[in-house]
């Protein structure tokens, strides 16, 4: 159980903030009681509250924020909304403020994962004096510890002997762990003092402390998984609370600070699950650890180093640029910028090259070696800027053995109709001016098959020899040859095109839209 008393305030502000809550339903009053006649004949208004409130304070005008406001909250639900009031009863008791006449509400709130209990009321008693206050939060967490049985010291000690089961190489080390633990350590002269809820614990003789020195965490595999660790999640973070509550949640790493609340000199990373101590400038730097940037600084950064990759490289394609940005968490997709799940549109210029470079690269997958190949393949890819494909004269083994497989099928002379097979292998025929080539887009070849000597007649279907054993001939055509089909405009050697329609999608080969890297 955890009671944290709030600011005071003059005016009981802590009224209107419950009663929002209550008018939004992520809130409700659970108990109001010694506010006189109000609530008798309906429910009272925030204002009406407030002014109660007021009057009732009024009797002790030496008091300038009277407000009494403490939230209680357990571990999830494992105690209900009743229970958690019993017990804000018993611990309102024992610091005072349960005397006969005392004004309270008592609000539930429903916005957190906890069972959670807020209490308004007063620091004058009934009578007008003020309720006794003097050490009142190292007194709050006593009563607590009465009220639920807890012996702090004894756990003071199991958590030093816990301490004591880490490696750690210097007094800091160890402070780092009980630290993390929630003790407040300090030394004095030859005496180590454990502070706990306001009140030493436990005192530890200092040699005591010194004698469980071991050497320094060594194993450079855990630190370089340290470093990877801190910069993932540094650069989701919006500050260093968020960034310690992520690493303790995840990983069960502690990161302890030193020097002032906004001025931390250095660090030291608790790691609970190896049970070790290590000094974070070993790992990170601190001022790289608490280099936090807003949504719109990191997107700028990741703008600014696609620019610079650019500068390096005007043909750098979409690929490149995400196993550079991989680093970064972030990636690009159609022209936005994706950085642990928010987006923004990437630079015009920018999303333009990159497309304009994703085409070139489809280009040149089939290594065109001369201005003819690239000029034909740069209309399919719909490429603007021919003279950025590089030209490759000398073609690999994959052509080499394309152009062979190509030969077997044009010398088969049980095939009758080449074009057919070369269609069932995933190539389409393109005339280009004086030359025929070949293309085949899912392996990213193109073959001149004018240059390369084919003998083009072959991809007109060729007339079936007559077998020995067949007493007549039949007026059908052979069933296994493909259906000319009639354009109507001229013949289809003349209209070689139609081809790039037929059932594999190529319809779409001239618009680019269906062409896959």
């Amino acid at each position: 159980m955890i009671a944290i008393i709030l600011p005071g305030s003059t005016n009981f502000h802590a009224v209107g903030y419950n009663e929002r809550k209550v008018a939004k339903g992520t809130a409700r009053l659970l108990e109001m009681k010694n506010f006189g006649a109000l609530g008798t004949f309906g429910k009272p208004t925030p204002d009406e509250l407030v002014s109660y409130l007021m009057e009732y304070t009024s009797r002790n005008d030496r008091i300038q924020k009277a407000q009494f406001h403490v939230s209680f909250s357990c571990k999830g639900h494992e105690m209900s909304e009743t229970e958690v009031l019993e017990f804000a009863h018993r611990y309102l008791k024992e610091m005072g403020y349960m005397e006969e006449g005392q004004p309270l509400l008592a609000y539930s709130h429903y916005d957190t994962d906890n069972t959670h209990v807020h209490i308004v009321t007063s620091r004058i008693a009934p009578d007008g004096r003020k309720i006794e206050h003097d050490n009142e939060r190292r007194r709050s967490q006593e009563v607590i510890d009465c009220i639920l049985g807890n012996d702090r010291k004894q756990k003071t000690q199991e958590s030093v002997d816990a301490a004591k089961e880490y490696t750690f190489s210097s007094f800091a080390q160890f402070k780092s762990v009980m630290l993390s633990m929630g003790y407040e350590t300090y030394q004095k002269d030859d005496t180590v003092f454990i502070k706990h809820g306001g009140k030493v614990q436990q005192k530890i003789p200092f040699a005591e402390i010194t004698a469980l020195y071991k050497p320094g965490n060594r194993d450079r595999n855990r630190c370089r998984q340290l470093r990877s660790i801190l910069k993932k999640y540094r650069d989701v973070s919006a500050n260093k609370e968020e960034l310690q509550k992520e690493l303790k949640t995840k990983f069960g790493i502690d990161i302890v600070f030193f020097g002032r609340k906004d001025s931390h000199y250095g660090y030291m990373i608790v790691d609970h699950h190896n049970k070790t101590v290590i000094n974070g400038a070993r790992i990170l730097a601190i001022d790289q650890l608490l280099d936090f940037a807003t949504p719109e600084q990191r997107f700028n950064r990741i703008e600014d180093f696609i620019d610079k990759l650019f500068s390096l490289n005007p043909k750098i394609t979409q690929a490149e640029i995400h196993e550079k940005l991989r680093k970064q968490h972030s990636y690009i997709k159609k022209g936005v910028i994706y950085f642990h799940g928010e987006t923004r549109p990437l630079k015009p210029y920018m999303a333009e090259a990159i497309d304009r470079n994703n085409r070139i690269a489809w280009v040149e997958m089939f290594q065109p070696k001369n201005e003819q190949e690239r000029d034909l393949l740069c209309k399919f890819y719909k490429v603007d800027n021919p003279e950025m494909v590089t030209l490759q004269p000398e073609k690999n083994q994959s052509y080499t053995n394309a152009v062979n497989h190509l030969h077997e099928i044009f010398n088969d002379e049980s095939i009758t109709y080449v074009r057919g097979k070369l269609k069932e292998e995933g190539f389409i025929i393109r005339q280009e001016e004086d030359a025929t080539y070949a293309i085949n887009f899912h392996k990213h070849i193109l073959v001149n098959l004018t240059e390369e000597g084919f003998d083009l007649n072959r991809l007109k279907p060729q007339p079936q020899s007559k077998q020995p054993h067949q007493q007549k001939a039949t007026n059908n055509p052979p069933t296994h040859l493909v259906k000319l089909r009639d354009s109507k405009d001229g013949s289809r050697s003349e209209k070689r095109e139609w081809e790039v329609g037929q059932k594999n999608g190529y319809d779409e080969v001239d618009d680019g839209r269906s062409l896959k890297r």
